[in-house]
């Protein structure tokens, strides 16, 4: 007699849920929904990097002055940091693959300190701008004419940088849960959607920074000096 919920020769795996026929079209449809979900992610940064851009045609020499304060060692070593940790991630992703358990922990673990590096190396540049006072409110000040879009270009910056180091403490908690499903066993080469899934996020995050870097600290930089 059939057992209840029973989906054919992979409804033994306590993963697969009752409403998906195979694991599979579970894996197919747990892709797409991350894919649409980076998707409004695109569209949400997007909005942001269109607004950095206008300000920019419209206050050229002031975003070449201010982009002056940002410390681009900082940023460059964060830049390198994050290009690690996806290098990391996707040996975890390829490890939980092949059924590497311990692999697949240590990897989850290196990406997890790098991350935690960025933030740590972003509190530091945060601590800076709070020093010199370029942090827009009442306390703001920048020398020069330009105070007004100088405090715009910093509005976006501390909007920008911050929404991304968000995104890291968010992916930093999803990868915490994901290496102690890890460290139990839960991943085998039949079953290891969350580690791909956790690895999709994780590179996006890096992408963004990846964009976020130039146009912040380089750009206009280059410009002033041109």
């Amino acid at each position: 007699m059939a057992v209840h919920g029973d989906h054919g020769a992979h409804a033994h795996h306590p993963d697969l849920q009752h409403h998906f026929d195979t694991l599979g079209q579970q894996h197919e449809a747990a892709t797409l929904g991350m894919w649409l979900f980076l998707i409004t992610e695109v569209m949400f940064f997007g909005g942001l990097f269109l607004a950095y851009m206008l300000y920019r045609i419209w206050y050229p020499r002031a975003w070449s002055e201010a982009s002056l304060e940002l410390n681009v060692l900082l940023g460059g070593t964060n830049t390198i940091v994050l290009i690690g940790s996806s290098l990391t991630m996707a040996l975890a992703v390829r490890a939980a693959q092949t059924g590497l358990r311990k692999q697949t922990v240590v990897w989850l673990l290196l990406t997890m300190a790098l991350g935690l590096t960025f933030l740590v190396i972003k509190y530091f540049e945060y601590a800076e701008k709070f020093e010199h006072h370029h942090v827009p409110g009442f306390d703001f000040h920048f020398p020069g004419p330009d105070a007004g879009p100088a405090q715009i270009y910093f509005s976006l910056y501390f909007l920008m940088t911050g929404l991304h180091a968000t995104h890291m403490v968010i992916g930093f908690g999803l990868l915490s849960v994901i290496t102690w499903m890890a460290a139990r066993g839960r991943f085998s080469p039949a079953w290891y959607t969350p580690v791909e899934m956790s690895g999709l996020y994780w590179h996006f995050v890096d992408i963004v920074w990846i964009f976020l870097f130039p146009l912040l600290y380089l750009v206009d930089r280059a410009h002033h000096f041109a």
